[in-house]
């Protein structure tokens, strides 16, 4: 991917940005394909991987909200440092977590730290660059996370081929080095926050009861509850239990839908410029609907992979059309906090989506949860066909 975009003056180096979303999207991604590994190893059931990929999630509910909040007052660089060492140092030392429960409470600690990454990746772009170039930056932010998502829950199956689930642990030490790049490659820059909290507060809450923020704020929650409660945390458990799939063969097929999700991501700037961010967000919840059922009835590994591709295809059109949306309605003192609110819901769906798939799991086979999600995915749909079909004025970012 080409990353030789001309930066504006004083901008960070976009390859520092994009190593901030890689980081961040390490949480859940190295120990999907080891999650019956870790389940087997404590003796937990099948219904625990819900909690095992929520913990990890929970604290950014609140903690992504005071983040951007923060980094709003007192930089980005001063805020998003030290959340990449309380990252990495969580993450790293799971690995050695003697009990489920001492590795929820690492995953929690883990949590913590994540809970800023992603979001102030793409409030860094914000602040440096605007209109298409941002939507285009954003997009490219968007695909750096899908080719992640295709190569990490590979080399977390193998790592856990290779010296079992403790080892998919390790490379979360990689946080610690990159807290050392943006300590040294950041600038600071000047926000002009309110000189007083209540009065930041105020600011960014005017911003937040948009009607379009909040659209994209609900709409953040829907799609995360998805992504995490479908497909990271059921679709390894259905992977075994229907095809008997080992954790190296789990991590390839979690990675397949990356393919068409990073090709959307890449061109979601052209095409939302073409046909506006409402069409976008509509054809996401269609991919997502499709892919959801063809999973949950799929016969055959290739139609379960093709699913997958449509899955990749709602991910990369739905989320960088909703960041860029959300990072370009927020003035730079309250972006920070805007885009952290954002994140925030998207945090709640992620912890609610694991928790009522675990729960469904004790009551469901994993097809039939599949099936659940595709049946939620197209009422989505429908309550997004009744919202303003002007797209000037309903989910497109700046009328662009």
């Amino acid at each position: 991917m080409r990353v030789t975009t001309p930066r504006p003056p004083g901008a960070p180096p976009l390859l520092l940005i994009f190593s901030i979303t890689v980081t961040g999207i390490l949480n859940n991604t190295l120990i999907g394909p080891a999650i019956p590994d870790i389940l087997a190893s404590f003796d937990q059931p099948d219904s625990r991987a819900g909690l095992l990929v929520a913990s990890g999630a929970l604290p950014g509910i609140v903690v992504a909200p005071l983040i951007g909040v923060l980094s709003d007052r007192y930089g980005r660089r001063r805020v998003l440092t030290p959340c990449l060492v309380v990252f990495g140092i969580g993450g790293g030392l799971a690995a050695l977590a003697p009990s489920f429960a001492a590795l929820l409470v690492l995953r929690l600690v883990q949590g913590v730290g994540g809970a800023g990454l992603i979001n102030l990746a793409v409030v860094i772009i914000g602040d440096f660059w605007t209109g298409n170039e941002r939507a285009r930056l954003v997009g490219r932010n968007a695909a750096t996370l899908t080719i992640s998502l295709a190569v990490f829950p590979a080399v977390g199956g193998l790592l856990t081929e290779l010296g079992g689930w403790r080892l998919s642990f390790a490379p979360y030490w990689l946080a610690v080095v990159t807290a050392l790049l943006v300590w040294r490659l950041l600038p600071d820059i000047d926000l002009h926050p309110q000189p007083h909290l209540r009065a930041q507060l105020g600011d960014a809450a005017r911003v937040l009861r948009r009607p379009l923020l909040a659209l994209s704020t609900v709409a953040a929650f829907g799609v995360f509850f998805l992504i995490f409660g479908l497909y990271l945390t059921v679709l390894p458990v259905l992977l075994e239990d229907r095809f008997g799939l080992s954790a190296g063969a789990r991590g390839l097929v979690l990675s397949a839908p990356a393919l068409s999700s990073t090709l959307a991501a890449l061109t979601v700037g052209r095409l939302r410029a073409a046909y506006g961010g409402r069409r976008l967000v509509l054809a996401g919840s269609v991919a997502f609907t499709v892919a959801f059922m063809m999973i949950g009835v799929a016969p055959s590994l290739p139609v379960l992979l093709l699913g997958g591709l449509f899955y990749g295809l709602g991910e990369g059109l739905s989320i960088p059309t909703y960041q860029d949306f959300v990072a370009g309605a927020a003035p730079p003192a309250s972006r920070g906090a805007v885009v952290a609110v954002w994140v925030g819901a998207a945090r709640a769906g992620q912890v609610a989506g694991p928790l009522a798939a675990g729960a469904a799991l004790a009551t469901m086979v994993p097809g039939a949860v599949f099936v659940a999600g595709g049946v939620l995915a197209g009422v989505t749909l429908l309550a997004q066909l009744r919202t303003d079909p002007d797209p000037r004025r309903a989910l497109a970012p700046e009328a662009s």
